[in-house]
């Protein structure tokens, strides 16, 4: 039985992960805004509610959820979308939130965990915007390629941990819902490209990613991998 920590667990990818792996009979450790429902009785889910945006507080409020801990892997799962918009007329406050919840958030975590637990290999949830550069996901696209910068440093600086940033695919999510129903795909013909694509559901993916963890650690830490490129 592992220690799994996983953050933005109250839907989506986070929630069917936690599922996953309490199926499997590993203890999650979970950080987010409002604790699922579904969970709150399970004796090896332990849950710590916090608005991953306030990063200035992450670190004193977290490390009594963490400290003296052993985790088998922190899966850095929670993310937000910002609007889908030219970067011209997105203005720099709001690419600022993306940023912290996409990628600050997920430093004073990683800095909590190194210093007040061990954890043993370290996912942020990336994305191909990370490296596509798609009109429209600029906010997104920005914050998803320092987080795999993040991670790459991260990976220099700290040997005894491995670090990935990994690509999920295209999941059944609130994010991607959003962009189906609200987004123009014509001013943003990426939209488009993700309708038309294979579309898991969480579940799906949260199998998928149990057997795709293990498998980043034959890659070189700081890696960014995506799951549809590996063999």
């Amino acid at each position: 039985m592992k220690n799994i920590l996983i953050t933005g667990v109250s839907s989506g990818l986070g929630l069917a992960l936690t599922q996953a792996y309490l199926d499997n009979g590993d203890t999650v450790y979970a950080i987010g805004k409002e604790i699922p429902k579904k969970f709150e009785n399970n004796p090896h889910f332990f849950f710590f509610p916090y608005d991953l945006s306030d990063t200035f507080m992450l670190k004193s409020t977290i490390k009594d959820f963490v400290q003296n801990r052993s985790f088998a892997i922190a899966i850095l799962n929670a993310g937000v979308l910002g609007k889908i918009a030219t970067l011209s007329q997105t203005q720099t406050d709001e690419i600022k939130k993306v940023m912290d919840v996409n990628v600050w958030a997920n430093k004073e975590l990683i800095d909590t965990l190194i210093e007040y637990s061990t954890v043993q290999q370290v996912v942020g949830i990336s994305s191909g915007a990370a490296v596509n550069g798609s009109k429209g996901w600029g906010a997104y696209s920005l914050s998803k390629s320092s987080l795999n910068m993040l991670l790459k440093v991260y990976a220099k600086e700290l040997p005894e941990t491995h670090f990935s940033s990994l690509a999920p695919g295209i999941i059944s999510t609130k994010m991607v819902d959003h962009i189906i129903e609200e987004v123009d795909d014509l001013l943003f013909p990426s939209a488009k490209t993700l309708k038309e694509s294979h579309i898991q559901t969480a579940k799906e993916a949260a199998q998928k990613l149990l057997q795709t963890f293990p498998k980043l650690l034959e890659y070189e830490s700081g890696s960014f991998v995506d799951v549809r490129s590996m063999g």
